[in-house]
Parts: structure tokens; sequence; C-alpha cells
């Protein structure tokens, strides 16, 4: 699970600058700030000497660090963190990137199935990072339509369609040989007793069909298989992620062993710690970032996710975010998330209105 760190206490206005600038000339550079660099380039109106105090005081309240080789500092995951604190609840995404996002959204509006892989390229497109995107789960799906297609005498393809907007084909040995007709009777009366029930009324319904004879014995089978797949579809927190952008955060100077990328989208890809840090970001209506070594699995302490969820808590909730180095924009990140979620939600209602 995500480690926060304890806040490392207030700073007067000018060393807030200098760590804020500090963070936006790595950010642009990915090398070491130096005194004089800062100077230069921000004008805080003190000398290289009084910026070099202020340096060595951040550095000991452990804001920032500096490499062996190097005079220049950089941010630790604290001092990003300190950043992030002071800008999470108020940065806004400018109104011209709403508006050209809300556009490429309009494309595809009825089409949501669609939404979650253009989330996650909006997300990567704006940030040169990676984008992130679940589809919108509930904890208990409800069963929207049902079909049976015969593959072979003995084989069946059962195709179950949430109202959530996922699906699911299981193959289906049959007891015997079964005709294309049989099946359609079955998925028909197979629909009527299941569509709009979770897997628990479904269930309840399917113990007063009449198991016997040919379509009762046919329906009472294919009825358990549904109940077997919809029951695995609740059971996982995250059914699947889309990701894009993998390239973006390949290009930075962090990665430049792709076996250190690989390892964190692993991580990613077997869900089980984007699903721990659903659970704590479900329902908040609140931008989160984990940063650095605040992340659980170790192979995942060079980069920071910014995350957000959408939908309705108690039907169905899904996640936006954006995967990158530490060495991040956070305010375009906070920004972008948070507005691609508002949107996410929007589309969500439609979709339940």
């Amino acid at each position: 699970m995500a480690r926060r760190p304890r806040s490392s206490g207030s700073l007067d206005p000018r060393a807030q600058s200098i760590l804020r600038a500090v963070i936006d000339e790595y950010v642009t550079t990915a090398t070491p700030v130096g005194s004089n660099a800062l100077v230069e380039r921000y004008g805080f109106g003190v000398s290289s000497a009084t910026v070099r105090n202020i340096l060595a005081d951040l550095e000991a309240s452990g804001l920032l660090t500096h490499p062996h080789t190097s005079a220049g500092r950089i941010p630790t995951d604290a001092g990003y963190r300190y950043f992030v604190e002071s800008i999470v609840d108020s940065v806004i995404l400018p109104p011209v990137e709403q508006l050209m996002i809300r556009h490429q959204f309009g494309q595809v509006q009825h089409a949501s199935e669609q939404w979650f892989r253009l989330a996650a390229t909006t997300l990567a497109a704006a940030n040169r990072t990676a984008g992130l995107a679940t589809a919108a789960k509930p904890r208990s799906a409800h069963v929207r339509r049902i079909d049976v297609v015969s593959i072979s005498e003995r084989l069946a393809s059962l195709i179950i369609v949430f109202r959530e907007g996922a699906l699911r084909q299981v193959l289906v040995t049959l007891a015997g040989p079964t005709e294309q007709g049989d099946l359609t009777r079955a998925a028909v009366v197979l629909d009527e007793l299941m569509t709009g029930r979770t897997s628990a009324d479904a269930e309840r319904a399917l113990a007063r069909i009449d198991g016997t004879g040919p379509i009762g014995g046919l329906v009472q089978h294919l009825g358990e298989r549904v109940l077997a797949a919809v029951r695995d579809y609740d059971s996982a927190v995250i059914e699947e992620v889309f990701s894009d952008g993998l390239l973006h955060v390949m290009a930075e100077p962090e990665f430049e062993r792709s076996d250190k990328l690989r390892r964190v989208f692993a991580a990613l890809e077997n869900r089980a710690y984007l699903g721990q840090l659903f659970d704590s970001i479900a329902g908040t209506n609140r931008v989160q970032v984990f940063i650095g070594a605040e992340n659980g699995p170790e192979e995942m302490n060079d980069v920071s996710l910014v995350l957000a969820s959408y939908g309705e808590p108690g039907r169905a909730v899904g996640v936006v975010g954006v995967l990158g180095p530490t060495r991040m924009a956070y305010p375009q990140a906070i920004g972008t998330v948070r507005f691609v979620s508002g949107l996410m939600n929007e589309l969500v209602a439609h979709i339940h209105a």
C-alpha cells in the first residue's frame, strides 16, 4: 500500500518560492540546479550566497538533496510532496485545454467502450507521460443481455453484456449434441430471467426454473455458467487497465534502462497494486498523488502516479490518471487528471440516466 510521509513543517514564502523554482528547473532540465542559475532565471532579489543558504536549509529539512558529483540540488520525494500538497486542491486546467479535450470526447460520446482508451490517450498526450484508465466497474454488476452461439455440436460461446458496459465471453461444454435453435431458445429464457439482475438476484431467479427436459436442463446449465462468470467479474476490483504513452516515459533519462520501466508496468498490469490504490481513492472526489517511495512496490519507487476516481459510488466506479518519473510536471498532471475525471463522471451519468 502507498505510504504517505509526515509533513516537513511550514516554509517561509521565500523558501517556498526557491523550492518551487528548483522543482520547475529540475522537471525541465533533468539536471541538478545551482544557486547561480536560480538567481539568474528567477530574480529573487537576493544574492547567490543567500540562495545557497536557503538551499542548504531545504536540504537539511529533507526537501532537497544533491548528487555526490554535483553542487546543484534536486528535489527529494518529500520535496515533491510538500509542493504537491500546496497545489493539489487549487490547480485548474486552462480553459482552452478543457475545450480541446471535451471536443475529443464529443467524437465518441455514444461509444462507451472507447471512453477508457481515449481517456488514457488524452492524458498521455497532454502530459507527455503514460496515461492510465480503468472502466467504471460496480461491486455488483447487472446483466444487460445474454447470447449463446454454437461453435460445434458440444461447444458454445456464452456472451454476457453488463449494464455497466463490460462484456464477458465464456466457452461452455454442452452435455450432448445441441443445435443453434435450442441454444437461442435457452438464451431467450435466460435473457428474460437475468436481465437487470445482479448475481445474487439472478441466482434466486434461476432456482425457480424447472430444470427438467431438453430446454430446461440447458437453461439450468447455461445459467450456472452465467452466474459463475458474473461472480468472477464482481470479484475483480479492477477488470482491465488501459494505458497509452509508454514511449513518453521511456524517453525520459530516468528510464534509459528499459528493464526498470518493464518492472513498473508489470506491477500495474497484474492489477494488485492499482487495486489497493483504487480502494483508497474511490469516491473521494479528489486527485491523489503517490510519489516515488510512497508507492508500496519497490519497482515503483522511481515513478509517481496522479490518480482520480470517477463514476457513481455504489453503482460503477473507475480510475483515470498518469504515470511518469517523480520528476513530473505535477500542476499539469493534476489539472488534466481532475478535468478528465470530471468529464468521465458526466459520461457515466449519461449511461445511467
